[in-house]
């Protein structure tokens, strides 16, 4: 069974001529119909989130008749962000800006309230209450300048929810209210013992853990033993040399589970008695850290899940219910990721998502009772898994001998002897590549390009000491790895040493400039997307609070520290020509850092092409642009290293 209107959204995309393209561009720019969907919890109901130009959009529609039923969006820019059923009949609403296809959805702190009918529309919490534009003003609303963001939904409250609220200063104190869905009238609860909190609660909805950090960058994790008691520190990063964050309680509330870091090695879930205090790890794997909760009907943990190559998941109780429901799932769709997204209350059927490295992902709704599992929807239909791209992990040593991890997509055929592209990721800190499925890693590999991706130290997903092995590493033993897995890659067979080209977004960019600047013999061409260029000016940035220029002095280091690794200072020392684009509403790595480094590269007398969007922010969201991009991306690599193999005239697109 297909949602009908969802198929139809499906279907929507501008189609148009792409030129110099080694393959049809046009797929891999289609967006998406639909982003998350959620069951409500009678069953009654199905919500998602649908993206349209420069925004996205909540749908509700009926599961009897598979009619619409009410929706909620905002104007350009803004997005929702998550949503959830806080009763058989009533949302709420994150919504968040963002201005780029890459950024990082940035949390507007305003909550909305809406009915599975579309009546009720309101703000319910956020800065911008006083400024209501949905709804009517509902007397006995606070007022309060606040950024807000749900704790948690009390699934046994159909009337109330729990609301961190947080005062619009840096490094704030936040407060936990208890506020009503309807009328958003809401009663203090609770203070955090720390700056920047997060809260969790217990099976019952008190709170009971509230992490944070503070104006240096150090992790705090507090626990009280009830909604009475005081706030006690159990954790201190700057004395433990370790964070510590709570992922819940279980059932009757007797163990906390935490998601421990370790001295070396990945991190541990280790179960907290909070009776006697006494600590047991339950899991810990050998290579990566734990990715995501799995949880039971109530919210409750009960199992894991590792990504290290093909996702896998553990359970608490491998005899247990939920256990042997995701072990039945994953034996149904075998070589696939399973994740349930959503259910109803009394657990009789599920909404299951299937994806994976060749899958961008298909909803089935499962009858938990009679086992059986209907087709809803797919997230990109027009792609064929079986004619996409495999992913494949791989790892090796780097020159100092750390063991290193990555992902390598091959083209259909042949696989030795390859142009490559190495796409270093963007963060760069806590973030990975994964077994997944990639738009850039498909388009590339359907171009004939085998595509490396290197989780170079710094990465998430491996441990504390993998991560902080990148600390003040930008254009040294960072860069290094992605160039020792690039020789890696030669050493194999898999690359043709004489055709391959290093290409990346936002930090991806700069180390896609800092590769050809340190290794000019070794890429014959770079693209930097969105990248930042000049880290004096990065880290200089006036704007950032003191918490996070904390983080930049840890992290990246000091202005002056940074010149010698800056690629917009190393111009002269590229030998090979370079593709830049960039939007102009970039607030992540504004445009100024591609500017620039035109600028010293033509200079310098290398072979520059721009493709410069004014209207776009951090990564490129209208489709044409991008079809556009990636357009000109192929033909650039086509002329460096592909089927032409030879050279061109440089070109610059300004819009």
């Amino acid at each position: 069974m297909k949602l009908p209107i969802f198929v139809g959204l499906l279907a929507l995309a501008a189609c148009f001529q792409c030129v110099a393209a080694v393959v049809d561009v046009t797929p891999y720019t289609k967006r998406d119909g639909f982003e998350g969907i959620k069951l409500s919890p009678k069953g009654d109901y199905y919500a998602a989130t649908v993206p349209q130009e420069g925004k996205s959009v909540l749908l509700i529609v009926h599961r009897g008749d598979n009619k619409p039923t009410g929706g909620f969006g905002l104007g350009k820019n803004n997005y929702v962000a998550d949503f959830w059923w806080v009763s058989p009949k009533r949302l709420v609403i994150s919504m968040a800006r963002k201005f780029g296809a890459l950024d990082r959805p940035q949390l507007t702190g305003n909550l909305y309230g809406i009915n599975a009918d579309g009546s009720g529309s309101s703000l319910l919490v956020g800065p911008d209450v006083d400024q209501m534009s949905t709804g009517s003003h509902i007397q006995g609303r606070t007022t309060e300048n606040v950024w807000a963001t749900l704790v948690d939904d009390l699934p046994n409250d159909d009337h109330n929810v729990l609301v961190s609220v947080t005062p619009f200063t840096a490094d704030a104190y936040s407060r936990v209210d208890r506020m009503d869905v309807d009328t958003g009238v809401r009663h203090p609860v609770l203070r955090s013992p720390v700056r920047n909190a997060d809260f969790v609660t217990d099976s019952s909805g008190v709170v009971r853990f509230a992490s944070g950090y503070d104006m240096h960058d150090n992790n705090y994790l507090y626990y009280r033993s009830s909604d009475k008691a005081d706030w006690k520190e159990i954790n201190n990063e700057s004395s433990s040399g370790h964070n510590e964050g709570p992922i819940g309680f279980s059932a009757d509330n007797r163990f906390a589970y935490l998601y421990v870091q370790q001295a070396t090695g990945p991190s541990a879930i280790v179960a907290l008695d909070t009776l006697d205090g006494t600590r047991k790890s339950i899991f810990r794997d050998k290579v990566s850290d734990p990715a995501s909760v799995v949880t039971a009907v109530d919210h409750t943990p009960v199992g894991v899940t590792f990504e290290d190559g093909n996702p896998r998941s553990v359970f608490f109780d491998e005899n247990g219910a939920e256990a042997r429901l995701h072990h039945s799932l994953e034996a149904a769709f075998p070589g696939n990721a399973i994740a349930v997204s959503s259910r109803t209350s009394d657990g009789k059927l599920a909404l299951v998502e299937v994806k994976s490295d060749r899958n961008p992902g298909d909803f089935y709704l499962f009858d938990t009772v009679i086992k059986k599992a209907d087709h809803l929807v797919s997230r990109r239909d027009w792609f064929d898994p079986e004619k996409m791209a495999k992913v494949r992990p791989f790892n090796f040593k780097a020159r100092d001998g750390m063991q290193l991890f990555g992902y390598l997509t091959l083209p259909p055929g042949t696989q030795k002897n390859l142009p490559l592209i190495v796409m270093p990721h963007g963060g760069p800190f806590g973030i990975a590549d994964g077994w997944e499925f990639n738009t850039d890693s498909q388009l590339l590999a359907a171009s004939g390009y085998a595509v490396l991706q290197v989780n170079y130290r710094g990465s998430g997903g491996y441990g504390r000491a993998y991560e902080q092995a990148g600390k003040r590493q930008w254009g040294a033993t960072m860069q290094d790895d992605v160039t020792d897995a690039t020789h890696w890659a030669i050493d194999q067979g898999i690359a043709d040493a004489q055709r391959i080209c290093i290409y990346g977004a936002s930090y991806g960019g700069y180390a896609a400039l800092m590769g050809v600047a340190k290794e000019p013999a070794l890429y014959k061409c770079a693209v930097g997307y969105v990248g930042v260029y000049d880290l004096p000016r990065l880290v200089s940035d006036g704007k950032w609070a003191d918490s996070s220029k904390a983080y930049l002095h840890n992290w990246i280091g000091d202005p002056a520290q940074v010149v010698a690794v800056s690629p917009i200072n190393l111009a002269k020392q590229i030998k090979v020509p370079v593709f830049l684009a960039a939007g102009g509403q970039d607030e992540r790595a504004p445009i100024v850092h591609s500017q620039e480094m035109e600028k010293a590269l033509r200079a310098a007398g290398v072979p520059v092409e721009t493709l410069y969007f004014r209207t776009e922010g951090h990564g490129f969201y209208e489709q044409a642009h991008q079809q556009e991009f990636y357009s000109k991306l192929l033909a650039f690599l086509d002329r460096n290293i592909g089927a032409a193999g030879g050279s061109a005239p440089a070109v610059t697109t300004k819009h």
